[in-house]
């Protein structure tokens, strides 16, 4: 005869009523136990003020005041991000940077994936080295890679001499400092730097697929092109829009870069809005706009990384 385990019944009112309360000991253990969590968290917490929501909170107040940051500040409720919305120099800076969100988010993604997938499905040789030389950008000096993309794109650098040396001299341009190609070229600069960041994110995305859907899609007879967009990119999805979030958040970050290189020249050609944001607050002495334009960039981030979040949970 089969023995069949009884079944846990929950208890009735009355047995929940007659059932002991629980100790003083036991109250003081679990009141230990919360302010033990509570302590571990505390220099996360004081960290994250002090750096983050303390300047933060400055900055929003500061955005509502015309100040220079010496004399006495003036209150000027939403001029400032008026101001932000309708000044002429600040619009072109922000539709630079939506320029460059093309090879700062856009191309990187792009390369990353196709790395991505052919190292992990294929073997291939010295791929370590390949991939080391891949990420080291991520390694290096944001100072001392603009100065060796400014020795490498001046009038006399690296690649105008190979263009010289193969009859393509009438190509030769001081790229960084021609009025039509600086954008783009900043672009290359932070293609460069942030394919190896999503190479390896999205290889180890890629490791994780189960090779049996290579396999299924092997059968039904799909090559390396359909297996890569109908297999790879789904199963990379929530990677990539990691990804986004990350090189957007560099893309408006790009300061160091961009300054390090061109100074936002020639002209405002490569004015971008961290630049415009610096010249604001450290050139022009206007404070109260620089924080007003922080505040609506940090807004418009953290809307972007919410959405975009709230999509990958649900699409789980």
């Amino acid at each position: 005869m089969t023995h069949v385990p009884a079944v846990a019944q929950a208890a009735t009112p009355s047995e929940a009523a007659t059932r002991p309360a629980p100790t003083h000991a036991v109250m003081q253990l679990r009141r230990t136990h919360h302010w033990t969590g509570w302590a571990y968290l505390a220099p996360g917490i004081l960290v994250f003020g002090f750096t983050v929501a303390a300047p933060l909170v400055y900055a929003l107040w500061v955005s509502f005041y015309s100040w220079d940051g010496v004399t006495h500040a003036t209150w000027v409720g939403l001029h400032n991000y008026v101001t932000v919305f309708t000044d002429a120099s600040i619009g072109k800076a922000a539709i630079q940077t939506l320029i460059l969100f093309v090879f700062y988010t856009g191309l990187p993604i792009v390369f990353g994936t196709v790395y991505a997938a052919v190292i992990a499905r294929y073997r291939i040789a010295l791929g370590a080295m390949w991939r080391t030389i891949l990420f080291l950008p991520q390694v290096l000096s944001v100072v001392v890679i603009g100065v060796v993309w400014q020795w490498l794109l001046q009038m006399n650098g690296p690649i105008n001499n190979v263009l010289r040396s193969i009859g393509l001299g009438s190509l030769a341009r001081p790229w960084l400092g021609d009025f039509t190609l600086a954008l783009p070229a900043e672009g290359i600069i932070g293609t460069w730097i942030l394919t190896g960041l999503c190479m390896v994110l999205l290889l180890a995305g890629a490791q994780l697929i189960d090779p049996q859907l290579y396999d299924a899609a092997n059968i039904d007879g799909a090559g390396p092109i359909k297996q890569f967009l109908n297999v790879t990119v789904p199963g990379l999805r929530n990677v990539i829009i990691v990804c986004v979030v990350l090189t957007a958040a560099m893309c408006v970050n790009n300061f160091a870069i961009v300054w390090v290189t061109t100074h936002g020249g020639p002209g405002t050609q490569t004015e971008v809005i961290s630049t415009a944001l610096y010249r604001r607050a450290f050139i022009f002495s206007d404070l109260g706009t620089a924080s007003a334009l922080a505040v609506v960039v940090f807004a418009i981030m953290a809307i972007v990384a919410g959405l975009t979040s709230r999509r990958s949970e649900s699409e789980q």
